[in-house]
């Protein structure tokens, strides 16, 4: 078996433009052979996914999915490149996936970029002193912050959440096919997610002292 290197992963995304989890995945199903893997890529239409990303995605649907009887409720915007393709049960499908998804994982953010700095500095932070806490020595608490990280990344971030339906594959990844199959540009622009009672200091009742009150 090939070892499947950060450099061989990078030509790959240069020569075809695809994401690098496909890259990757490419080079693994074809040892490392990077012009088989770009045939793999351009068979999965994943090649030609990626050329299309880049193309201006400004029709679409804004979505609203309500779960558990009015107690979870997600808006969710989703573009595609032209009202036709809106209109078509592939992307509507996709756009209803996606909300069930943010419904379900209740993602902090959309993507990496969104997370504020001072928030993922207080993240590497407490893990850096957790894998102290462990015993790890200093010389390795780098590098272990910043697999921490990826998983954190994995919690919060909406288009690096497996997806709910099929944990193999990232959001990221299903909106990637979804261009594949469909043929335009589709991007994730913005989501709200609402849950009933978020954020309310629920009064706490202290019996006892409602008995007193109507005794006196």
């Amino acid at each position: 078996m090939a070892q499947i290197t950060a450099g061989l992963v990078k030509e790959l995304r240069e020569r075809t433009g695809a994401g690098m989890m496909d890259c990757k995945k490419a080079l693994t199903e074809t040892d490392g052979d990077i012009d088989k893997a770009i045939d793999f890529l351009r068979e999965k239409g994943l090649a030609a996914a990626a050329k299309k990303a880049g193309r201006v995605a400004a029709e679409g649907l804004v979505y609203s999915y309500i779960h558990g009887g009015g107690r979870i409720g997600v808006l969710v915007e989703v573009n595609c490149e032209t009202d036709f393709v809106a209109k078509t049960e592939q992307f509507q499908t996709l756009v209803k996936d996606v909300a069930m998804h943010i419904a379900a994982a209740n993602p902090s953010y959309l993507t990496r970029d969104e997370v504020p700095t001072t928030e993922l500095d207080h993240e590497k932070e407490v893990l850096s002193e957790q894998a102290r806490n462990e015993g790890k020595p200093e010389k390795i608490i780098e590098k272990m912050v910043a697999g921490r990280i990826e998983k954190y990344y994995k919690e919060v971030c909406l288009l690096d959440q497996p997806f709910v339906k099929d944990p193999d594959k990232t959001i990221s990844q299903l909106v990637t096919e979804s261009i594949a199959k469909i043929g335009e540009n589709i991007s994730v622009r913005r989501f709200a997610r609402y849950q009933l009672g978020e954020g309310i200091e629920k009064k706490k009742e202290d019996f006892a002292a409602e008995v007193m009150s109507f005794v006196k």
